[in-house]
């Protein structure tokens, strides 16, 4: 597609597309009734309850059209000594928080917080089972359109096959759910959260977010600072990096810092496994395991090798899946031996034809075919301010590769197809983000995070009268099932509203490379 027919497509596109009106409404939203019932005959939800209710689709117009929200929650276990409802939001931004508490509510949480707290996960507006907005019109489609270009672009002729893709998967996306994505922003959905918070019954919000998450727990305190009554922010996303309110007009894949946060991180799982030794890392068996990784990946560029799955068929690992698998894999240290294994095996393979596919790489292809629609996951396309030079991607990723190698151009391209999407919500918040929350918030952060970088963890604490910064010295990204020492500080936090001092302290429950103890979860927050 030619440069002059896209800025064509893009100009017309913009004509048609609607946005929210800007006339607000003096009227008050409708509290939605919720009419708890069955999840469903499968044992494991037994335990769970499950609803919908509508909430307004513009705010500005309360009593207009709706939109359904899908919830679910997990009953106090102890009604009588009943605090209130527990709000949780597992990231993203995209994450079905229906499906994140039915798989991990009932171990995520110390007996104490399910006693005291109905666990409560919703889907937010455009997401799972909340009237999801969709970019193609079968998922088969969309697979087919994902499969049609690499994870991300190295070589000219990748970058220009990726762009003109990203525009029109953006232009795809806002012509099938322009309608739903102009409401998508996150201030809407604090908005959502709010009303849920009346419908239940709670005077003020106690709240858990992680990764994304944490960005709607920012938002909330903006819009709602009287209603807070408890926030839990663990792996914290800059506000000001994400929404671009300070200015930075560079991707927001690149302002939010995940390339540099993921090189950082990548350097220790190397350094980790050099420590562990070749009898823990099999990576180490090979010689120093950065050089090994490093050659490994200059090999990929140009002789991916072929791998064969459990299932028989085969599967290629370029250079490009070889780097998306290392970032996800980064997320939880219990994983990292399986990502060891998988590096390993691709730097020596075997004298057959193709070599057997590690574990590491048996997730990473489940995980694909579970893939969501991308337009549930393109808030930042609404609601962030865009680069604006679509056709600059190229040499912003290869600035971010040379703090963050390798690392920094996947996620600099996550945000290019945003910039072809002429749909904005006009009701998004987007700064200033200093609040004026009085209870003590606690923040949290770990040292090593490749999505959700340390480095933005003080001055997102920095944005609340009171917030007490909990540090916990490991690695990967939030603290789910990974430190029991945080797990007992959010409990005292939610239970007795009682926060750890300012620069408290915790370590983890495991260190890389050691056995992963048996019935241990891992759970990847987006």
């Amino acid at each position: 597609m030619q440069i002059r027919r896209i800025t064509a497509v893009l100009a017309a596109a913009a004509l048609v597309v609607p946005t929210t009106a800007s006339a607000a409404s003096t009227a008050q939203p409708v509290v939605p009734k919720i009419n708890w019932g069955s999840c469903g005959a499968a044992p494991a939800l037994e335990a769970f309850q499950c609803a919908t209710v509508e909430v307004p689709t513009d705010y500005d117009h309360p009593r207009g059209p709706t939109t359904t929200i899908a919830l679910t929650r997990l009953p106090a276990s102890d009604p009588a000594h009943r605090i209130g409802t527990l709000f949780t939001n597992p990231g993203g931004p995209g994450g079905p928080g229906v499906e994140f508490i039915q798989q991990v509510g009932q171990s995520a949480y110390t007996s104490q917080v399910r006693a005291q707290f109905d666990i409560l996960g919703f889907d937010p507006r455009g997401v799972g089972k909340s009237d999801p907005a969709t970019c193609y019109r079968t998922e088969a489609e969309e697979q087919k359109v994902l499969a049609s270009q690499p994870p991300f672009p190295v070589t000219r002729a990748e970058e220009r096959a990726y762009t003109s893709w990203g525009i029109k998967v953006g232009l795809h996306c806002s012509a099938l759910s322009g309608d739903k994505l102009a409401h998508m922003s996150t201030a809407n959905v604090a908005r959502d959260m709010d009303l849920l918070r009346q419908a239940v019954g709670d005077e003020k919000l106690s709240y858990i977010g992680y990764s994304y998450g944490t960005y709607l727990g920012a938002t909330y305190a903006k819009l709602f600072p009287t209603k807070v009554r408890a926030l839990v922010l663990d792996g914290t996303l800059s506000p000001t990096g994400y929404s671009g309110s300070d200015g930075d007009r560079r991707p927001f894949g690149v302002r939010i810092a995940q390339g540099d946060g993921a090189a950082g991180t990548f350097a220790q799982f190397k350094a980790e496994c050099k420590k562990a030794g070749p009898d823990k890392c099999s990576l180490a068996k090979l010689g120093d395991p950065s050089t090994v990784v490093e050659n490994l990946f200059e090999r990929l560029k140009t002789h991916p090798v072929v791998v064969t799955l459990p299932d028989g068929t085969t599967t290629t690992v370029t250079y490009q899946i070889a780097v998306v698998v290392g970032f996800q894999h980064m997320y939880d240290p219990a994983g990292w031996s399986e990502l060891a294994d998988l590096y390993s095996q691709l730097a020596a393979p075997t004298k057959s034809k193709s070599t057997k596919a590690p574990a590491a790489l048996v997730e990473w292809t489940r995980h694909k075919e579970l893939y969501p629609s991308l337009a549930q996951g393109m808030q930042p396309c609404i609601e962030t301010a865009k680069a604006g030079r679509p056709f600059d991607y190229p040499a912003y990723a290869g600035a971010a590769d040379k703090t963050g190698p390798h690392f920094g151009r996947f996620r600099t391209w996550v945000g290019q197809p945003c910039e072809s999407m002429p749909v904005k919500d006009t009701d998004a918040f987007k700064g200033p983000w200093p609040n004026k929350v009085k209870p003590p918030v606690l923040v949290i952060g770990t040292r090593y995070d490749p999505a959700t970088p340390y480095a933005a963890t003080r001055p997102y604490a920095d944005l609340f009268p009171d917030a007490r910064l909990l540090t916990v010295e490991g690695y990967g990204h939030t603290t789910l099932f990974k430190s029991s020492c945080a797990d007992s500080r959010i409990t005292k936090y939610l239970t007795t509203l009682t926060a750890p001092a300012d620069g408290t302290t915790c370590g983890q429950d495991y260190k890389p490379f050691d056995p992963v103890q048996a019935g241990r979860k891992r759970v990847v927050v987006q």
